[in-house]
């Protein structure tokens, strides 16, 4: 039970204010040096005369002034309720949603919208899974799930006026549902999702990430240091969550996908791992040849496994109709399509693997890498790159995944549509953890990620393809991540200051490959449209800074473009960091030009319009220029934009939680949790952390106490 709720507001404000500037220049500077400990004492009178400087005697949460909880438990259980309850006090609203739609019942609770979501949940069995998977977990780690529930239900209990009427339907949570909406998300959402299956395509992901691991060799101050950005849609069950978790042998600082119970991108002391999403291929359409009541499988007809499952929709009386769902499944998996005697049935990765949670709470427990990698070679996490550093000055890069082994045929081949008449393309086991691409402490000093496959994350070449199965992963390098390893490159000593600015990148990769190839043809050929387009682009800076001018033309042209033909030298193994190159075919890329530039000068009434007037970071109630840009420009700072009706576009999707880590002594981190950390009607932290995202800024990560008690914004003690 929640014993005291302490608002600091009046102490906050004032530390934050213009007003504290003013009193600086007229009072000594060492009085302010003890303003932290003055505050401490100020709080311990408030409390009752408990000093809250101490480790606490029962459990608390320290709720920071950007809304980030400080959870310190007194066992690792009561750390799993407070997280459940902070959780709901940030983000209550969506946290039941999704849990409702993982149940595969949203469209029960909340009408037809909902409807295909929970088809695709349905049939994927991820209701029925979580049930099994909770089965599955230790004694132990069942309480911990159960206690994280406890926290939600209790959150609800005791503030239900702050929950929408209309999702409390979804109450009390159990903790299947966590595991259900864990399913959801990793398998049946980053894994593959109800777009890939149907072949909706997209110039970019949904998701996608930028990750560093540099070695002391690499580093100014002789520390490891360690970069995690992760850039995944501003909305929905890919919001991230930061927190500090303390508990007996542990004291972790990250971020989690908002409704997970325990970190998934974290440090401590002595480690910190990050993620990137990777070029990993672990799940399959198989298409089925139909006949009679069933389907061929090596030259003999096997039936269907069927099942009816309940489906119900509300409609705008608030009536329910039934829709029950008839689910088919074949030896490969659930049939997802159907139609003029054709079916294709889905085949997933690490279904039977319930150890995830289990897994990331013991890597946030590692002091070494020994111990991290005791907890990675369980694999049990079904996909993503792991990028690695420590206070020893090791550095990682695994290939992590739940890959098949398959008998035959490379990456391109298991993308496409697979025969599902024979055993010879049935894959049933996937590759140990000793078969996974993986380098530690490479020459260079330094790997990264940008969502290429392993073959390029250092150089020279640390890992060989060849040494690995055709359909391991692909072999290309796009814009963005050659734009990661020049950076890298050319700085033999980064700083942790350095390694913060050239996260804020935003120049062009693709500006660069190509300027000097289109300004000279366009002023040659482009008439007085394209001699002006060409003296923007001249001008241009080659970046996506708010004040920019000439990106908005450039990227109205790169639009226009085919990349996959539009180089006259294809990307090459050997000279991976320089190509593509040359324009393919100059006369139609300068038609394209003066085509691109017509709409600009129309659309904004100048060629030069600045960057910033045009993609716009719009959350909450701000609207502010942005910087950064689509990441198939070679852009490391990525943001991804919808446009809106007034032919601007506003921010939807990019760099989401940032945290840079230097493993000196004592650790040295900045963070940032681009959007805020709260979308509960009411909260300060919505949008928050924006105007910092605006102006290329990390925050101080505070994870000592007295830097918490000094920005402290709210107590609770349960």
């Amino acid at each position: 039970m929640l014993i005291s709720n302490i608002q600091l507001f009046g102490l906050v404000d004032f530390w934050r204010s213009p007003s504290k500037r003013h009193i600086l220049r007229v009072f000594p500077k060492k009085l302010f040096r003890i303003l932290p400990l003055i505050l401490s004492l100020i709080l311990t009178v408030v409390v009752g005369g408990q000093s809250i400087s101490a480790p606490p005697k029962s459990t608390e949460i320290l709720w920071d002034t950007y809304g980030v909880p400080h959870i310190y438990a007194q066992d690792d259980r009561s750390a799993f309720q407070a997280f459940g309850w902070a959780q709901m006090q940030s983000h209550g609203n969506l946290l039941l949603r999704l849990y409702g739609q993982a149940r595969g019942r949203a469209a029960e609770y909340w009408g037809e919208k909902y409807l295909e979501s929970d088809r695709w949940v349905l049939t994927t069995g991820v209701p029925e899974r979580a049930r099994s998977w909770y089965l599955a977990q230790s004694p132990s780690f069942r309480r911990y799930l159960d206690a994280f529930a406890k926290g939600i239900n209790a959150y609800a209990q005791e503030h239900g006026d702050l929950i929408d009427d209309e999702v409390e339907v979804v109450l009390p949570v159990k903790p299947e549902d966590v595991l259900a909406h864990l399913n959801r998300v990793l398998h049946f959402t980053f894994v593959v999702s109800p777009e890939k299956v149907a072949g909706i395509s997209e110039q970019e992901p949904k998701a996608g990430s930028n990750g560093w691991a540099i070695a002391p060799s690499h580093s100014a101050s002789g520390a490891a240091m360690l970069l995690a950005n992760p850039h995944v849609p501003w909305s929905d069950l890919f919001l991230w969550y930061e927190a500090q978790l303390t508990a007996p042998g542990m004291d972790a600082y990250g971020a989690t996908l908002l409704g997970v119970p325990v970190l998934a991108i974290a440090f401590n002391d002595n480690l910190g791992w990050t993620y990137t999403v990777n070029t990993f291929d672990g799940w399959d359409l198989y298409k089925l040849k139909l006949k009679g009541k069933g389907y061929l499988f090596d030259g003999q007809v096997r039936n269907f496994e069927t099942k009816t499952l309940p489906l119900k929709v509300k409609q705008q009386n608030g009536t329910l109709i039934d829709q029950p769902l008839v689910v088919k499944h074949s030896i490969h998996g659930p049939v997802v399509t159907q139609q003029e005697g054709k079916a294709l049935a889905l085949r997933v990765v690490g279904l039977d693997q319930s150890g995830i949670l289990q897994q990331w709470w013991d890597m946030a427990r590692a002091k070494n890498l020994n111990q991290f990698e005791k907890a990675l070679q369980r694999l049990q996490l079904p996909m993503f790159t792991v990028m690695y550093a420590d206070r020893q000055g090791n550095i990682m890069h695994l290939f992590n995944g739940q890959v098949p082994i398959r008998s035959q045929g490379d990456f391109e081949y298991w993308t496409g549509v697979i025969p599902g008449d024979t055993s010879t393309t049935l894959w049933t086991k996937t590759h140990p953890y000793q078969d996974l691409p993986r380098i530690v402490n490479p020459a260079s000093g330094w790997l990264q990620n940008a969502n290429d496959p392993p073959w390029t994350t250092t150089f020279p070449t640390a890992i060989n393809p060849d040494n690995y199965p055709p359909y391991m992963a692909p072999r290309f390098m796009d814009f963005r991540p050659q734009r990661s390893v020049r950076m890298l490159l050319e700085d033999e000593k980064i700083s942790f200051e350095e390694m913060i600015a050239y996260k804020h990148s935003t120049r062009m990769e693709l500006a660069d490959r190509l300027l000097d190839d289109l300004i000279p043809i366009a002023r040659q050929q482009g008439g007085e449209l394209g001699r002006r387009a060409a003296d923007v682009l001249s001008a241009w800076d080659r970046q996506t800074n708010a004040d920019s001018r000439g990106a908005v033309l450039f990227a109205a042209w790169a639009e226009e473009i085919d990349l996959e033909q539009g180089f006259s030298i294809p990307w090459s193994e050997k000279s991976p960091l320089n190509t593509p190159d040359g324009l393919a075919d100059p006369q139609d890329a300068v038609t394209k030009l003066l085509a691109a530039a017509k709409k600009v000068e129309k659309a904004y009434g100048a060629l030069d319009v600045p960057w910033g007037d045009v993609f716009r970071l719009q959350y909450g109630n701000l609207d502010l220029p942005a910087n950064g840009g689509p990441g198939f420009l070679g852009i490391f700072r990525v943001l991804r934009f919808a446009p809106t009706a007034n032919g601007r576009f506003r921010s939807v999707l990019g760099d989401s939680y940032v945290a840079a880590i230097e493993f000196s002594q004592p650790v040295k981190a900045k963070v940032l949790n681009s959007y805020g950390n709260a979308t509960q009607p009411g909260s300060p932290h919505i949008e928050d952390q924006l105007p910092l995202f605006a102006r290329q800024q990390l925050r101080d990560c505070w994870r000592e106490r007295s830097d918490i008690l000094a920005h402290l914004e709210q107590r609770q003690v349960f």
